[in-house]
């Protein structure tokens, strides 16, 4: 089953450096990655995230965060299709609510459907959205941002699809296997852990990334269902959307506020007044979104900067200025924060050196 995102929120914008998702998937991702003997802990913490913080049931990680960690792993793991075990590696408890939700749903197609709706509150990292053709049920999986790095693209495609078949298995039958698979990527050197994990025809290359139910198993009644509990589930996830939707439209005012007055950033002072809130009452409001004032701020300076590195004619003074940087020595301790690499080694060949 689907722990989508809901395709209300446009790519590119604040989600990119607002804490918007659960971590499900870099929980997922740090137990596979021990198992190669690779420690994501520190990488974890260098991004603000360590163990206390990442047993938080309230915590929100930004797609930024979420990107970093998974680029690192397939770094250090060497498995250019880590995503396919992430994926395979999950259980039926990893999504909260929404999981349970699924589970009492009246057919396979309505749990998935319950997914594609609440997405926005499972933790995906790529948007679904699911429609009857002439194929059978087809569930896609578009990617947030067509400049995604391409390992994280292919992580982020193959963890959802991979974790779709297998909490299908798990919660509606383990005989379960898609009509199709379908891959954008190109294919791998070795395609058999696809066709194991699926046990259906994988095609790579594809126009988009897909898998298709037989229509019948799309109609077959849920193990679990059960009409009380799931209209009583949904009520409880209508109440968490609403929230979100709140907490999600407080981060987006924030950043484009601060993104107007670059390279002034408001104070904390001021942007409570502009809120017409008292500065308790906005610290708490930012705490429920999983996030500080301080950490806006800096999600926002740094989508200015990587912007600017890209305009070649730009010093590196220019830059540190336009961005609200103090001088180019606090910028580049900014940037190998951010990336752990120079401002210099970001820019196209063609750029300007670190003057």
């Amino acid at each position: 089953m689907p722990r989508p995102r809901v395709p209300d929120e446009t790519p590119g914008t604040s989600r990119s450096t607002s804490a918007t998702i659960p971590p499900n998937i870099l929980r997922y991702l740090a137990l596979v990655a021990d198992e190669y003997g690779v420690d994501l802990r520190p990488e974890l913490t260098r991004l603000g995230l360590d163990q206390s913080v990442m047993r938080s049931a309230a915590l929100r990680v930004s797609y930024r965060q979420g990107s970093a960690v998974i680029r690192r792993a397939v770094e250090l793991t060497g498995d250019a299709h880590l995503g396919l075990r992430v994926g395979a590696a999950q259980h039926l408890t990893a999504w909260g609510l929404l999981g349970f939700a699924q589970l009492a749903a009246e057919t396979l197609r309505d749990a998935v459907e319950t997914g594609v709706r609440f997405q926005n509150l499972s933790g995906a990292m790529v948007v679904w959205s699911a429609d009857v053709e002439e194929a059978g049920y087809v569930l896609r999986a578009e990617l947030p941002d067509p400049a995604l790095d391409p390992a994280v693209a292919v992580f982020l495609v193959e963890e959802g699809l991979a974790s779709v078949v297998t909490l299908t298995r798990l919660s509606a039958g383990v005989e379960f296997a898609p009509r199709s698979v379908e891959f954008a990527f190109p294919p791998p050197p070795d395609a058999d852990p696809f066709t194991a994990l699926f046990r259906c025809p994988v095609r790579f290359g594809a126009a988009e990334n897909r898998m298709v139910f037989p229509l019948a198993w799309a109609r077959r009644p849920m193990p679990g269902r059960d009409p009380v509990t799931y209209a009583a589930t949904l009520e409880l996830l209508e109440e968490a959307m609403a929230s979100r939707r709140d907490q999600q439209d407080l981060l987006e005012v924030l950043e484009i506020s601060i993104a107007q007055s670059l390279p002034d950033v408001p104070s904390f002072v001021e942007q409570a007044r502009r809120h017409a809130s008292s500065e308790r009452t906005l610290r708490r409001r930012l705490a429920e979104c999983g996030t500080t004032y301080e950490a806006v701020v800096d999600g926002v300076r740094r989508e200015r900067v990587e912007q600017l590195l890209r305009r070649s004619e730009l010093t590196m003074r220019d830059i540190a200025r336009q961005a609200g940087f103090s001088d180019v020595r606090a910028l580049r301790r900014a940037v190998r924060r951010w990336h752990g690499v120079a401002p210099h080694q970001l820019r196209a060949p063609a750029g300007r050196p670190d003057d």
